[in-house]
């Protein structure tokens, strides 16, 4: 990776040059004047190009720790896959309808580029069965061994790697899997990186053995069962060269001592993936209804509409509950709605479209949605 280019943008691209800053930039100024039907477009907004799902087979299956499963996927015919960077997930649909998103945790070096005919060998996933989660990781750990066939979208990256000079790497579980890629990365420019993988026990961290051969002496293997509990966020920074960027992907409360420790200690900056959607905090309670004549279902000021709305209708689909996949998206008949989502554009939200994983309402708002 070459560190003086920015990283790219969600779908892989990369940044716009000075050219189409300009463009852009003329686009904004001009384009509702000139009135013509792709001037007055949104120039931000890319043109839409569908593409086909990706087709999969699961070609390979281990565990890697306690209740996890690693799946290596690829073409069924063998050809090449799209490439992508640390960071990036894949979009799976399951055997059963589900969607679920997944940390590709393979090395990204490992794949086609404009500089070599190396062919991609595959993606790999690695996944925790969550007893009390939606019931896709049930699925994957019952149902997916090789053979099976599966569709995603192309890898997308909401948690790109910027290679700073120094970094550190902060995983709980599971959430080493969008790091061991930037963890490579990071050895592989020269970096000044270290990584702490937290876990429970010793065998509920994957990749363990992995991640030593990386380098024994920046590698930390924390478990809560030989030193009394999680660390703080204090003990976690500890790690950090002065100046780094701090990488972090884990569960609510190891983010949240990391957030409030990171002003007082060598760091920098942070940057973190969450599990799942973080918790409400500044909520009003609010009400949906089903339909125009429907039942009311009413939404306290702490949980989610889509939380609710589940309770009402199970098998109304969602993934990501974050706000940026569109799983759950609901139509909107009537309401002020107070949208929290990173993926519906203006026009969209307009047309009625609503994500009840993180959208809301004002205090005693009614939202009727088309269910």
């Amino acid at each position: 990776m070459d560190l003086s280019t920015p990283p790219p943008d969600l779908y892989g691209r990369p940044r716009a040059d000075t050219f189409f800053r300009f463009l852009t930039a003329f686009g904004d100024r001009y384009s509702p004047a000139l009135g013509g039907p792709l001037l007055r477009r949104n120039p931000r907004r890319p043109f839409s190009r569908p593409t086909e799902a990706l087709q999969l087979v699961v070609t390979a299956r281990r565990r890697v720790a306690a209740d996890v499963v690693e799946l290596t996927l690829a073409d069924p015919s063998g050809g090449p896959l799209p490439g992508w960077q640390p960071g990036a997930h894949l979009r799976l649909t399951l055997p059963s309808g589900r969607e679920r998103h997944y940390s590709l945790c393979g090395d990204p070096a490992d794949q086609a580029d404009q500089a070599g005919p190396a062919e991609r060998s595959g993606y790999r996933i690695a996944v925790r069965r969550l007893p009390d989660g939606g019931g896709g990781s049930a699925e994957i750990h019952d149902t997916l061994h090789p053979g099976t066939r599966l569709t995603a979208r192309r890898p997308r990256n909401g948690f790109a790697f910027c290679a700073e000079p120094a970094v550190l790497f902060l995983a709980g579980g599971i959430g080493i899997t969008p790091l061991l890629p930037m963890v490579r990365e990071a050895r592989r420019n020269g970096l000044d990186w270290h990584l702490v993988h937290t876990g429970r026990s010793a065998d509920t961290l994957p990749f363990a053995a992995e991640l030593r051969a990386l380098d024994p002496a920046r590698v930390h293997l924390r478990t809560d069962d030989e030193h009394g509990g999680p660390p703080t966020g204090t003990e976690l920074l500890a790690h950090a060269p002065r100046g780094a960027a701090v990488y972090c992907c884990g569960p609510a409360p190891m983010l949240t001592a990391v957030q409030r420790a990171l002003d007082a200690s060598p760091a920098a900056s942070l940057h973190f993936e969450r599990f799942g959607a973080a918790p409400v905090t500044d909520g009003e309670p609010f009400t949906v209804r089903l339909g125009a004549d429907g039942p009311e279902l009413p939404v306290p000021a702490d949980r989610s509409a889509l939380d609710v709305l589940r309770e009402a209708r199970p098998d109304l689909p969602y993934s990501c509950k974050q706000g940026f996949c569109g799983t759950c998206e609901v139509r909107l008949l009537a309401g002020a709605p107070d949208h929290r989502d990173r993926r519906l554009t203006p026009e969209r939200r307009a047309d009625g479209a609503l994500l009840p994983c993180v959208s809301r309402a004002a205090a005693g708002e009614t939202l009727v949605l088309d269910l």
